[in-house]
């Protein structure tokens, strides 16, 4: 690895960072916007699909981020499930030998977070990732400093 990730260009332009001389003028840029949730998704997945795309910056998921966003929306939904089976039948559950054993539904639970987690990351989703957007129209009118700190 050649250390830390790069990150892409849309999230340095919300955040105020983009500088054109360092920037990669064979950059890939994706046209659109995403929207629609794959047909392969559940009803309730669809839900979630559609609340994430309501919460993400605008403009920021193009088309082409559709695979790594089903990954997340499968996964949040597949830790939800799990999370309630844990919730009703316990940490511990009875193995058919008569001992305890840890929750199936646990372990499952701790690998869709995981998941989950890494394409929060990808996305933008996370606390961090959010919390170093900013984006242009948020910035106040009455600071006489805005127009500079948009520049």
């Amino acid at each position: 690895m050649r250390g830390r990730k790069p990150k892409p260009t849309e999230m340095k332009v919300l955040q105020g960072t983009f500088r054109k001389d360092r920037a990669n003028p064979h950059e890939p840029k994706p046209e659109g916007v995403l929207r629609q949730a794959p047909k392969h998704l559940t009803a309730e997945q669809a839900q979630l699909w559609d609340e994430a795309i309501a919460q993400a910056p605008a403009g920021m998921l193009k088309p082409n981020d559709w695979s790594v966003l089903a990954v997340w929306v499968v996964a949040a939904h597949t830790h939800m499930v799990a999370a309630e089976k844990v919730r009703t039948m316990g940490q511990l559950v009875k193995a058919p030998s008569g001992y305890p054993i840890q929750n199936p539904y646990l372990s499952s639970m701790n690998k869709q977070a995981s998941i989950m987690m890494k394409a929060a990351s990808e996305l933008g989703f996370t606390p961090v990732a959010r919390s170093r957007v900013v984006l242009a129209q948020e910035l106040s009118k009455d600071d006489p400093w805005a127009e500079v700190a948009a520049l």
